[in-house]
């Protein structure tokens, strides 16, 4: 070993200033170059990735070191596994990072809890794996997983930290628990078993009995002796679930902690909600110490990959907007979901569900797709979900029909009938073509490639009802496993469904969290990223899409702890509502945040274009206000460019029109209401703005039309194809010109700058800075796709609406700073909250006590 390595240890445990007087010994050169050298190992973690947070603690650690027997043990695991060096590297990064917010491990006494916010389906226990392999590098003596509140999820658990961390260091680790049991009291008290050579690690379920058990075990005098030197890390899996406002398990958690006065806690999931809003002034399980997002891994399917989301105020603003998603998801009628479920007051023995086309072709696709990664030479496990209802004789309902259509399935292939054969051509034809898999860098397979496969794979399918009570679950320690699973909560949270292929989802789901946790399709599907799909009701699929907007929204709140150097006890993370979704069940202290228009620039995006009264209304509101701003004496209507501008129109006659202006409910941002309160706040601010407005009517590349007596084109505006038969979505209504074109600049000139560019020209005008833009667009009801007869883009159609329909498009001024109203977001006050340096005040109990 050489002498750096023993000066960066020393110094990842003490401090920096500490490891240089213990090398005081040495030339002076040479321990400031051991200095430089940390120093510079310390940057290289902080600049893998987002800045570490260093607010409320010490920058002590530099990454692992040549000596860190158990991370470089298991790095070399993920070698061997074949991991490529990028992944490696990640998973480096992403846990150094975790650790470096963890306090400096030489304190005496500290009470650290953190959160870290992973993706559902992704990462989270590897990366806690490697936490436990570094802390337990810095010497911490007891690691205590708490996963889950199943047997399944905890055996999981319970076989990965065996094989990535027990068996590589058999020697090294003290293991409490086993795959096939739980936490039962040992034969030897604590200090018997922590020593200061070997780590301690127990993987024990969220369950009061076992809970209990362990607590009772530490809570005795030789116990808590032994637990004043012994750093504890404590790691709670889905810590969203059972930690969070429940009368028995978190005061058992908090108890556990309480008994360990060097404990580091690190909670871990990807549906956070009930977690941030934890009332910070309590004693409770907030994450006062920091809240870090993971990376999102390459070739990770998200709620966004597949779903598409919304713009966000805090992204830059281009032409393209934010993704809509591929074409994966296939819509079953809201009519239909009596058919595959009884109702919520039906008795669910004697249901008998009807195999309607969309779950039959649901199955079919299955198997073909199956067959289809055969073909490409992928045996691994292929699994299709099936997630009607949490009631178990509903599950148990579906087992004959499935074993029927497999049986005619098997035996329509055996006939060798050209028709049957063409039916399964047909679907394969039109499923594949949807998602071209030359999107993922692979040729797609041809029908002739997939059939020879088809029927083995149809022989090979398992039936399988996982539930609490079923004997027959999951199983993936044969070698490829093809399954057609039906189950409920045993499949909603933590467990993989491995090769996750089809999912024919309409269970419902008043939560945020419940929802996103039943996204068992979210995950890596490298090597048939083409082939995945999704059957569910349409209003599911929009409440997902409603679900990527808010996950967006609340990692960028997240990574604002890094980019401001800031902690959880100064700012809360907003979490954006929704009219018809809980956040989650555990709303705990939150309260409505608050949120400012300024520096906004703020777009209608769907439409009711079967609603000929509504269409109607917004015609008129923008009639009356384009008639009574040109009429109003002294105003100057003027052409620029691609558009004609009104000046100077009183504030009176915007909000006039906003209160007459309807906004679809899909739209709560865009809520004419709050900015007409923002317009008034504003208005009796010091020094008063938005007294005068200029108003835009864009001049479209449709027929010739009027809007309030100006000769105008209608603007054209098609729809996504996304199934919806009463909402419209356009997606991008306002082009980066039309933001500005009241600030004397060319379209070019305006395309060419960044949305910050653009807010901070309209700040430095003398005019435009105390003024708001409204720009309206009069647009076609039919609305052709653009190139549509070049072979336009499926995922677009005609806008197809009953009559002309009036696009809103709205920028406020100032600073994102200024004064703000109460909105569309719900966060935890910090008011009362005192910002806590705990190594400072760790310090100060150090010299007390010396």
């Amino acid at each position: 070993m050489g002498l750096y390595t023993v000066f960066a240890d020393w110094a990842r445990r003490h401090g920096v200033d500490s490891a240089v007087l213990s090398f005081g010994s040495l030339p002076a050169d040479q321990v400031e170059k051991f200095r430089a050298q940390f120093e510079a190992d310390k940057a290289k973690v902080q600049a893998g990735g987002p800045p570490i947070i260093t607010a409320g603690s010490d920058d002590w650690y530099s990454g692992p070191g040549e000596s860190d027997r158990y991370w470089l043990a298991l790095k070399n695991r993920f070698e061997g596994d074949g991991w490529p060096s990028e992944r490696v590297s990640s998973v480096d990064h992403s846990s150094s990072t975790v650790v470096a917010h963890t306090p400096r491990p030489d304190r005496t006494h500290w009470d650290s809890k953190g959160l870290v916010v992973g993706y559902v389906q992704s990462g989270k226990t590897t990366n806690f794996t490697a936490v436990i392999a570094k802390l337990a590098d810095v010497q911490y003596r007891l690691v205590i997983v708490l996963s889950g509140i199943h047997n399944g999820l905890r055996r999981q658990t319970q076989v990965r930290l065996d094989q990535y961390l027990k068996d590589l260091n058999p020697d090294r680790w003290v293991t409490l628990t086993e795959e096939s049991r739980d936490f039962v009291k040992p034969a030897h008290d604590v200090a018997a078993v922590l020593s200061a050579e070997k780590t301690v690690l127990a993987v024990v379920k969220k369950n009061a009995a076992v809970l209990g058990k362990l607590i009772k075990w530490l809570d005795t005098p030789n116990g808590r002796k032994a637990l004043e030197s012994a750093a504890v890390l404590v790691v709670d899996d889905e810590a969203d679930q059972a930690s969070v406002a429940t009368g028995r398990i978190n005061p058992l958690i908090r108890r556990l902690l309480s008994l360990m006065p060097r404990s580091t806690y690190v909670g871990y999931t990807a549906t956070p909600f009930a977690n941030v809003f934890v009332d910070p002034t309590q004693d409770d399980m907030y994450p006062k110490s920091f809240i870090l997002n993971l990376p999102r891994p390459d070739g990770y399917f998200g709620p966004e990959t597949i779903f598409g989301r919304d713009s966000v105020e805090s992204e830059a603003a281009d032409e393209q907007g934010p993704p809509d998603g591929y074409d994966m998801v296939r819509y079953i009628a809201e009519d239909d979901v009596p058919l595959l479920r009884p109702g919520s007051k039906e008795p669910p023995e004697g249901f008998t569900p009807t195999m309607i086309d969309e779950l039959v072709t649901s199955v079919r696709w299955f198997w073909l797709a199956t067959a289809a990664r055969r073909a490409r030479g992928d045996h691994g496990h292929s699994t299709m979900l099936i997630h009607t209802s949490v009631k178990i004789a509903v599950h148990e309902s579906y087992r004959a029909p499935l074993e029927g259509l497999q049986r005619r399935a098997l035996a329509g292939l055996a006939s060798g009938r050209a028709e049957i054969i063409d039916e399964w051509r047909e679907l394969w034809e039109l499923e594949s073509s949807r998602v071209p898999a030359e999107d993922f860098d692979r040729k797609q397979n041809s029908f002739d490639e997939v059939l020879p496969h088809l029927d083995e794979v149809i022989s090979a399918t398992r039936i399988v009802l996982d539930n609490y009570r079923s004997q027959d679950r999951l199983d993936y320690s044969d070698p490829s496993v093809v399954a057609i699973a039906v189950g409920g909560n045993t499949l909603s949270r933590g467990l993989t469904l491995e090769g996750l292929v089809v999912s024919f989802f309409v269970r419902g789901a008043t939560a945020y969290d419940t929802l996103l946790q039943m996204g068992r399709w979210f995950g890596y599907r490298t090597g048939f990223e083409d082939l995945p799909r999704i059957w569910m009701t349409p209003s599911l699929a929009a409440a997902f899409r409603h679900l990527a907007t808010v996950e967006y929204e609340m990692r960028d709140d997240i990574d604002r702890y890094q980019r401001e150097n800031l902690t959880p006890t100064q700012v809360a993370v907003r979490i954006r509502t929704h009219p018809a979704l809980r956040i989650t069940a555990k709303m705990g202290a939150a309260q409505p945040a608050f949120i400012s228009y300024a520096g906004r620039r703020l777009q209608t995006r769907y439409f009711h274009r079967d609603d000929t009264e509504w269409l109607e209304g917004n015609l008129q509101a923008a009639e009356s206000l384009v008639q009574d701003a040109v009429l109003r004496g002294g105003l100057e209507n003027e052409n620029v460019g691609s558009a004609r501008l009104i000046r100077d129109v009183p504030v009176s006659l915007v909000k006039q029109f906003l209160s007459r202006y309807q906004v679809h409910e899909d739209s709560p941002d865009l809520d004419p209401t709050l900015m007409v309160k923002y317009i008034d706040q504003q208005l009796t601010s010091d020094p008063p703005s938005l007294a005068t407005w200029s108003v835009a009517v864009v001049i479209g590349e449709g027929g010739s039309a009027k809007l309030g007596g100006l000769d105008v084109n209608y603007s054209v505006r098609s729809r996504l194809a996304d199934g919806q038969l009463e909402r419209a979505d356009i997606k991008t209504l306002m082009s980066k010109q039309d933001r500005a074109l009241d600030l004397g600049i060319t379209p070019a000139e305006a395309r060419a700058k960044s949305e910050s560019e653009l807010v901070a020209l309209r700040n430095a005008d003398p005019v435009c800075r105390d003024r708001g833009l409204l720009v309206l667009y009069l647009i076609d009801p039919t609305s052709e796709p653009v190139n549509q007869k070049q072979g336009a883009d499926a995922t677009r159609t005609a806008l197809g609406a009953v009559g002309p329909v009036v696009g809103m498009g709205i920028t406020f001024p100032g600073d994102v700073r200024t004064k703000s109203i109460q909105a569309t977001h719900v966060a935890v006050d910090l008011t009362d909250v005192e910002s806590e340096n705990v190594d400072e005040a760790l310090d100060v109990d150090t010299e007390e006590m010396s």
